[in-house]
């Protein structure tokens, strides 16, 4: 039994991520199911270490999270991120999946709720990713809403990510956010990044414009205290990388059509969506969708550095 994790289902710390954790050295965290369900091989490896490469150019150390044979790991080696990678029986794990994985003595990617429960409980502070996940369309007729939103609605951590996908109900989400008393700040806008397109068209109504007014914001929100709850810093992916918007309006539009004559519901929605946007737009939403990872991962690592910088 590892050292560093003296009971079963604690996560456990790679020793870069416990050593600079102990040294109060920035961290980031980023989620592993880009690599094992979001990508294609041999891609997702090589855009794990690019991502987790970035990280450490911006002077901070990358915690990817992941559930390996039953235990949750804080910080991959270069194996680990290989099994990742390469190994199809990997499961996609929400943070409603953590206990019965860990007690089975199961391996799986961690999606945002489960990446961002785990690295809050390590001590991990900010947490990079894509988009996260929302109210659905239709909301009204199934009730479908992603776990992301209650789960960071009770977890201390920030979160860089470009806004939620786009096929959701991004009006709605926002206000699901705000009831659940979720903070969201834009990062040099003043609109909600719209994953895909640098903007959705909504308003935000906080804005910050460096890393270190960021840090002030998480600051000020540790000194006030009160509940749990994740700050995210909404980050629009650059225009010259965003998608299409007349092509995404597009293909978005026909592929809610063929979902509705074929019946597609639930939890069958978003991957149906997701794949119609990556097949239509012949890989471009793929690009997008990379760009703003990267562009998140970044500036997370910048803020990381600037929190640990203000300490």
């Amino acid at each position: 039994m590892p050292q560093n994790s003296p009971e079963p289902y604690e996560p456990v710390l790679s020793a870069e991520v416990r050593a600079a954790l102990s040294a109060g050295l920035p961290v980031v965290a980023l989620e592993s199911t880009i690599i094992a369900h979001g990508l294609p091989r041999p891609r997702n490896l090589t855009v794990a270490r690019e991502l987790e490469g970035l990280v450490r150019s911006a002077g901070a150390v990358p915690a990817t999270v992941a559930v390996l044979d039953g235990r949750a790991h804080v910080g991959l080696g270069e194996d680990q991120l290989e099994r990742v990678a390469e190994d199809p029986t990997v499961r996609k794990l929400g943070h409603r999946d953590l206990a019965p994985a860990l007690a089975a003595g199961a391996s799986g990617a961690t999606t945002v709720s489960a990446t961002a429960f785990l690295a809050a409980r390590a001590g991990v502070g900010v947490f990079a990713t894509g988009g996260l996940g929302g109210v659905h369309r239709e909301w009204a007729a199934d009730q479908d809403e992603s776990a992301d939103l209650r789960l960071l609605a009770r977890t201390g951590i920030t979160v860089v990510c470009a806004g939620v996908k786009s096929i959701l109900d991004v009006p709605a989400t926002l206000q699901r956010l705000e009831t659940l008393g979720v903070c969201v700040v834009g990062y040099g806008t003043g609109h909600f990044p719209g994953f895909y397109l640098s903007s959705s068209g909504e308003p935000v109504d906080w804005t910050v414009h460096s890393p270190d007014e960021a840090v002030e914001v998480i600051r000020a929100k540790e000194a006030l205290g009160g509940p749990a709850s994740a700050l995210i810093v909404a980050n629009p992916v650059a225009e010259a990388d965003q998608l299409d918007p007349a092509l995404h309006d597009r293909v978005l539009a026909e592929a809610l059509d063929a979902c509705r004559e074929r019946g597609i519901s639930g939890q069958g929605v978003t991957p149906f969506l997701l794949d119609q946007l990556m097949r239509r737009t012949g890989g471009a939403s793929l690009e997008a969708n990379l760009a703003a990872v990267r562009g998140n991962v970044t500036l997370a690592a910048r803020i990381a550095v600037a929190a640990a910088e203000a300490e």
